[in-house]
């Protein structure tokens, strides 16, 4: 197989970009953002969260409206406003070469360049997105890189709890917000796994942060199973009590977070963090109960 590229009005969204291998596609916003706003086995509905009514924004002052648009985009923590929800409604600049798509945006007032490369695999359900960010101020900036990606409602995520054993020291990190009730009955947690369900009848938003050491959290939905795979859990400091790993949900989307190194970056000095997607069938829509080990060895298969 190869992979084929398109370029395509979608929806609302104007101008996207498509990569599509014969088993899953994948389409990229470039008049806006840049957000993968579009990414399924074909034949399948879109895992990921579309904000066509535009009704989750965020002001940021003098600068304007921030929207979400949906679907997956790279942001750098920690969250403040109005760095972190200036706007990106501009075009994208972008350029093509096979199955790589490079995507950088206009520079932000904050001394930011930000950059998303994606690969397709020619033959397999998995994409490789590479974030950068780049520190195009005089002076050094601390951050970590942050990337989002928005899942479409009614999926359930599940996060494997680290389960390593560490003597006298601690081996699981969680973190909460303050607006998160650990009696929400979204939120259910084992000794082996964190299951967190987007529900649309509630609307109170719920956030938690995770020392995620497995390398892949999922969510499963419409068919599908959504694998997150990401780097390798180091001796690092993480933002929000040392989380490379956070879930937020409300009544319209879930989000799978990943964060790296938090620390200073010089002048023209860049932040860089990877992950791979993986997009399995789940015929039936069933809930994964006792499938977690399955799981992941058809991801180790696949993105090794």
């Amino acid at each position: 197989m190869s992979v084929s590229v398109s370029k395509r009005q979608y929806k609302n969204f104007g101008n996207c970009i498509f990569l599509d291998n014969g088993i899953i596609s994948l389409g990229v916003t470039v008049d806006v953002g840049p957000r993968i706003i579009y990414f399924s086995r074909n034949g399948r509905e879109n895992v990921l969260f579309e904000d066509i009514d535009r009704r989750f924004t965020e002001p940021a002052g003098e600068y304007g409206c921030w929207v979400a648009y949906g679907g997956h985009r790279i942001w750098c923590a920690p969250e403040v406003n109005p760095e972190t929800y200036y706007p990106d409604n501009g075009s994208v600049s972008y350029s093509i070469s096979e199955n790589k798509l490079i995507l950088t945006p206009p520079v932000t007032p904050f001394g930011k360049e930000f950059t998303i490369i994606v690969e397709m695999d020619d033959a397999a359900p998995v994409v490789k997105l590479t974030h950068k960010i780049k520190n195009i101020s005089e002076d050094d900036a601390e951050f970590a890189p942050w990337s989002v990606t928005s899942l479409s409602d009614g999926g359930v995520c599940m996060i494997p709890v680290n389960t390593a054993k560490r003597g006298y020291l601690p081996n699981r990190v969680m973190s909460l917000w303050d607006y998160s009730d650990i009696y929400d009955s979204r939120f259910r947690m084992s000794n082996s796994e964190v299951r967190i369900r987007q529900d649309s009848f509630i609307r109170k938003a719920f956030k938690a942060g995770f020392n995620l050491e497995d390398g892949f959290a999922v969510y499963a939905v419409k068919d599908q199973i959504f694998a997150k795979c990401i780097p390798e859990y180091k001796d690092v400091c993480y933002p929000d009590y040392s989380c490379n790993f956070e879930v937020y949900t409300n009544n319209l989307f879930l989000e799978c977070e990943l964060l790296g190194e938090k620390r200073k970056y010089a002048s023209g000095e860049e932040a860089v963090i990877s992950e791979q997607w993986c997009l399995l069938d789940n015929s039936g829509n069933a809930e994964p109960s006792d499938m977690m080990d399955d799981i992941g060895c058809r991801i180790k298969e696949l993105i090794n």
